[in-house]
């Protein structure tokens, strides 16, 4: 936090001429002691800074000291920006508020809070997601074993895992860790995870193997899907997978593309009712046939 703080300090003084101790007392919530401690430090590190005495005094920066602006750019202060912004849509902890305000120290501050970009990260269940992501960080940092309940296609299991990371990725949240049921790396989606339980065991740390990182690897799209969609819904799959991801046909849109999750790929498909006919995988065809007969006795 010191460190964070003489930065902090340092940011300030580059953007006005003079401050004073208690403004930066009061700014970063401690004691001007510690302030005056933290300007020693800065001066033992080279950087000149000049303490003004009586009426009108404070602390400022000799006029030629100019900082290296290959430290953080001005891009590169909005993109932290930014992701701060979007992390704290799901997250309770205040200290993200307080480090957004140090930004936006003046009105012509370096880079203003006030960015065209809107993250969120935030989803229907936001309260249920901030809570989740914020026990499980905490057994990260901890080191402790975390267990819940899990629903997927194939049914529900409970799992015991010891968590590494909160991933954000492919519109979704995940936790990534190793599961000590299936002695493997997994990503398991938080929303699909309930009863969630931080256990007193605690865990050692492994080594993540390289490939392991790689969480698109975890998701594989080798089965092709090869469908002829009615015009008018043209919108949806430039939507879904780009402008280029269809042939115009004399029949309609051809679409081809691979995908690992057969139980979505056919909720998507169903989703376009009479405007799409699936060609191959011919196995996912006759399913969708057999579910429209279903739906068409449930009606009649």
């Amino acid at each position: 936090m010191k460190l964070d703080r003489m930065l902090g300090i340092l940011m300030i003084l580059l953007q006005h001429e003079r401050v004073t101790i208690p403004y930066l007392a009061d700014k970063f919530e401690v004691s001007r002691r510690t302030i005056s401690r933290d300007i020693d430090a800065l001066c033992l590190a080279e950087i000149p800074v000049i303490t003004h005495q009586g009426a009108g005094g404070g602390i400022s920066l000799v006029e030629s000291f100019k900082l290296d602006k290959s430290v953080l750019s001005r891009d590169e202060l909005r993109n932290i920006i930014a992701a701060l912004k979007g992390i704290g849509t799901v997250t309770s902890n205040p200290q993200i508020e307080r480090l957004l305000d140090k930004f936006h120290i003046k009105s012509d501050a370096v880079v203003s809070l006030h960015e065209p970009i809107m993250i969120d990260l935030a989803s229907y269940y936001r309260g249920d997601l901030t809570e989740k992501i914020e026990r499980i960080k905490a057994a990260i940092l901890e080191q402790r074993l975390i267990e819940f309940n899990y629903y997927y296609g194939k049914g529900e299991s409970k799992r015991c895992i010891e968590p590494y990371f909160v991933v954000f990725q492919w519109a979704s949240w995940y936790v990534f860790g190793f599961c000590l049921k299936r002695q493997d790396w997994r990503l398991f989606k938080l929303m699909r995870l309930w009863d969630l339980a931080v256990c007193d065991e605690g865990y050692t740390r492994r080594d993540v193997p390289p490939e392991a990182r790689d969480f698109n690897a975890h998701f594989s799209d080798d089965i092709m899907l090869i469908a002829l969609f009615d015009p008018s819904v043209k919108y949806q799959l430039i939507d879904t997978y780009g402008p280029e991801c269809y042939t115009e046909i004399d029949e309609g849109l051809r679409l081809e593309v691979g995908f690992t999750n057969r139980s979505n790929i056919i909720s998507w498909l169903l989703g376009f009712g009479s405007k799409v006919k699936v060609l191959k995988p011919i196995d996912i065809a006759n399913e969708i046939q057999v579910i429209a007969q279903n739906i068409l006795t449930v009606y009649s």
